[in-house]
């Protein structure tokens, strides 16, 4: 929708704008859902505001934002719940002394934060070009138990993977900055996270479409103008002298769309079929691996939960070696402020990891009944009857950037610059979170739109 956006604004007027959408509906894993009557979203629930593409997407598109109510979250180690530590780059810490540190890492890791900034390496940590993971950054210079405890369940909430195998590049590019210049990994951290907060009261971090991601994603589809055209998958993409061909629909009756320009906001294993006969460069996106997840939303009565509600906070992530099979949970009635949150307890828990989807393969009775259990154990006691779930399932919903994908992208995005009027967009190449998204389709757009008036101008085609 982005990209359509970005077309219809910058390219030649009455440019029509035809939108092919595999799906039955629009919006992706953008999916707006009621559960016990309230309103709660099925994919992705928020957005960062400090990256400002999705805030200023809601803005032009007339989309009131809503930001949550409380934001502190906790995690999951030692069988006990404690605070999430302050003042972490994705779990990094960045001052030893942070409060909460010492409730979460056994004793010698917690000491060892300390004793590292005082072993400063010989050079930085990152050399400028080289990319390595998340975890192999941090096991060099702190003990695992930082990976299992901290790093691991945040970026296990975001990408649904592991630190040993996502690039810290791309998924924490201000620490792999700092990393090129510090021989220290806590400096880093620290330099990363940006140093003291200002005065005065905190800028929201998050926020979310005030009446749900659906209707964020249904205006932009008005706004654009496109021809929009559900459930039909793209077969093949031609090359024609002048533009394209798309053959889209069922294998039984296939239709042939005529494009001028195209974008393919599809993910890394369809881009690299579609590819494949334009460049064998380009098709090594279909290298990009993805994982699987299923997010389970349940509706309890507040009052009978062990303690008479829920744990304080807006929710709790999963350390690596706690054993449960939920990697992190979000209490939906207290993190947004529900009225009756003092009588309806809605969480929302996922579960699937990237190479451990096991629990995937059940049906969703059994998922249900394998979360309400470690609720339990996290909430510590048995929980009532809940008075409605939900089970959404993302297969190959978030892709894993390994090490080396921006490299591998950029490869891809040279082989197609002969062919200025196709772009790549998507959470494949440029980034998960909506901002990343909207970021990626609009320069997807703009680069197709641009030859378009580029060849208006020069009177090409005539």
């Amino acid at each position: 929708m982005s990209a359509a956006l970005a077309v219809r604004r910058q390219a030649p007027p009455g440019t029509a704008i035809t939108l092919v959408e595999q799906a039955g509906r629009l919006g992706g894993k953008l999916l707006t859902g009621e559960v016990a009557g309230h309103r709660v979203e099925r994919g992705a629930e928020t957005f960062l505001v400090r990256q400002p593409e999705a805030a200023a997407l809601a803005a032009d598109l007339k989309i009131a934002l809503v930001h949550p109510a409380v934001g502190a979250a906790g995690v999951w180690v030692r069988d006990r719940l404690a605070p999430l530590p302050a003042g972490t780059m994705m779990g990094v810490p960045g001052d030893p002394a942070a409060p909460g540190l010492a409730e979460v890492l056994p004793p010698a890791a917690f000491a060892a934060i300390a004793a590292e900034v005082g072993q400063p390496a010989k050079e930085p940590l990152l050399p400028a070009g080289v990319d390595m993971s998340v975890g192999a950054l941090v096991r060099s210079r702190l003990p695992g138990e930082v990976v299992d405890r901290l790093v691991d369940p945040l970026l296990g909430g975001v990408y649904a993977g592991r630190a040993d195998g996502l690039s810290v590049r791309v998924t924490a590019p201000a620490l792999a900055a700092a990393a090129e210049r510090e021989r220290s990994l806590v400096a880093a951290a620290r330099a990363a996270t940006g140093g003291p907060r200002p005065a005065g009261p905190p800028a929201p971090v998050f926020g979310a479409a005030e009446t749900g991601m659906t209707d964020l994603i249904e205006a932009a589809a008005q706004a654009s103008g496109a021809d929009v055209r559900r459930g039909l998958p793209v077969r093949e993409l031609r090359r024609r002298p002048r533009g394209w061909e798309l053959v889209i629909g069922s294998a039984r009756d296939p239709r042939v769309l005529v494009a001028d320009a195209v974008v393919l906001a599809v993910p890394a294993s369809p881009a690299a079929r579609l590819l494949a006969d334009l460049s064998p460069v380009a098709a090594e996106i279909g290298a990009v691996e993805y994982a699987s997840m299923a997010l389970v939303t349940l509706a309890l009565p507040a009052g009978d939960l062990p303690g008479g509600g829920l744990p304080a906070g807006s929710g709790f992530l999963v350390s690596t070696d706690s054993g449960l099979v939920v990697k992190a949970a979000t209490f939906m009635s207290q993190k947004w402020g529900f009225a009756d949150a003092g009588e309806l307890a809605i969480v929302r828990a996922s579960v699937g990891r990237f190479g451990d989807a096991e629990v995937l393969r059940r049906d969703d009775e059994d998922v249900v009944r394998l979360v309400l259990d470690d609720l339990a154990t996290v909430f510590g006691g048995p929980l009532p009857a809940a008075i409605d779930t939900t089970v959404t399932r993302w297969g190959g919903g978030l892709p894993q950037y390994a090490p080396g994908h921006l490299d591998r992208v950029a490869r891809v995005r040279s082989a197609l610059a002969e062919y200025p009027t196709l772009a790549l967009a998507g959470a494949a190449y440029d980034g998960v979170g909506i901002p990343a998204c909207v970021r990626s389709g609009t320069a997807a757009g703009t680069r197709v739109a641009e030859e378009l008036v580029r060849r208006q101008q020069s009177g090409y085609g005539r």
